[in-house]
């Protein structure tokens, strides 16, 4: 048996053994706990699956010929599913034809590793291949928070421009975020994007034109043509952020009849807006037949939060507060400009805003705020 060499390492990754052979398993087992790796092993693909399941490993070492579940099924079934087909699977075989190597590498495979196996070559792969998936692990943290960035700054541009909108997409969002904790949807992190910032091709139209667009209410032609204009404003922006491409074609056909769960998020919304209590609203869409079965089911329970109450105050801006909601419009009347609008939700960055227009007018302004009270018991919908 081959002598392990090298400097021992640690915590170095959670590898997964599948293998019906005991030996072959206790083998690899002791060689790659000796080089600092957490390892599971498993003698049965459905076993590993469901393993998997339960706890992804970072790297999968993978017999092909075994009973039940070969390993080819057993990588299928991986790459088949959205929490785990990034992980790496190496093939172990003694399947050595090329046909049984490119069918591996078809299914999904990253490497392939003959049987009878030389330790030195399998370590080499494994640290290798756990490697290049914390590079990937690394590149994907970073879009994810380069992504978080530009929806964060998005969200502060449409908080700053449209208390409504910020509101509405924030209602959007969390119907969208409901749906996609009990119903397994492609890109559902995507969405969860897309329905954050879907109407920030709103931006540009009026209050007036809005609320009644959004209430159902008839519009002039030029109104209609505005606000139907809006998805495809947001796609253009959005689709020139790297990584938000698939966000601004979901916001590009939100619109569109019997779409995805960002319209029916949408229709949702627009109908509990217009005071329509959930399960009523449930119901007329599933009555129009427009709509996944499966995301209506997962709206079963649904409702809104419960409206919060508050104590409208005027305050000097020192004692500002995040959280804290303006009463109405905070404006410069000596230049006619706007500062704030009625409706936005203050943080630290707007009040420091009010203390620059406080102190540009060497006055203690007094601004009318409503403060949320202490949360009670819930209250049920109407």
């Amino acid at each position: 048996m081959p002598t392990v060499t090298g400097p021992l390492l640690h915590d170095e990754g959670n590898i997964m053994l599948v293998d019906d052979n005991p030996a072959s398993l206790k083998l690899l087992e002791r060689v790659l706990r000796e080089r600092g790796y957490e390892v599971r092993s498993f003698p049965r693909g459905h076993l590993a699956l469901a393993g998997a399941n339960h706890e992804p490993p970072d790297l999968i070492l993978l017999d092909i010929n075994m009973p039940g579940m070969n390993g080819y099924e057993v990588c299928q079934q991986l790459k088949s599913s959205e929490r785990l087909s990034g992980i790496p699977v190496i093939f172990l075989s003694a399947l050595d034809a090329a046909e049984n190597k490119v069918k591996g590498f078809l299914l999904g495979a990253v490497d392939y590793i003959s049987k009878p196996f030389q330790l030195e070559e399998v370590q080499a792969r494994v640290e290798i291949h756990i490697k290049l998936r914390r590079a990937q692990q690394a590149g994907h943290d970073l879009m994810e928070r380069t992504l978080g960035g530009a929806v964060g700054a998005l969200w502060e541009l449409v908080e700053i421009t449209s208390p409504v909108l910020a509101l509405r997409g924030r209602a959007i969002r969390d119907i969208v975020l409901w749906i996609t904790k009990r119903v397994e949807i492609k890109d559902a992190r995507q969405f969860e994007l897309a329905a954050a910032i879907c109407l920030v091709g709103c931006i540009g139209l009026p209050d007036d034109v809005l609320e009644k667009a959004y209430c159902g209410q008839d519009l002039s032609s030029d109104e209609d043509r505005m606000f139907r204009d809006h998805p495809e404003r947001a796609a253009r922006v959005l689709s020139n952020i790297p990584g938000l491409e698939v966000a601004a074609e979901i916001i590009r056909s939100q619109r569109e009849p019997g779409a995805s769960v960002l319209h029916l998020a949408l229709e949702l919304d627009r109908r509990i807006y217009q005071g329509v209590n959930s399960a009523s609203a449930l119901a007329e869409l599933r009555s129009s037949g427009r709509f996944d079965g499966r995301m209506l089911g997962a709206l079963t329970g649904y409702s809104p939060p419960a409206q919060a109450e508050f104590d409208v105050r005027r305050l000097p801006v020192r004692e500002l507060r995040a959280g804290m909601i303006l009463e109405s419009d905070v404006v410069d009347n000596e230049r006619k400009l706007l500062i704030l609008k009625e409706g936005t939700v203050l943080k630290d960055t707007w009040i420091e805003r009010l203390e620059n227009f406080s102190n540009a007018r060497g006055t203690e302004e007094l601004i009318d705020v409503r403060i949320p009270r202490l949360a009670g018991p819930r209250k049920a919908q109407e």
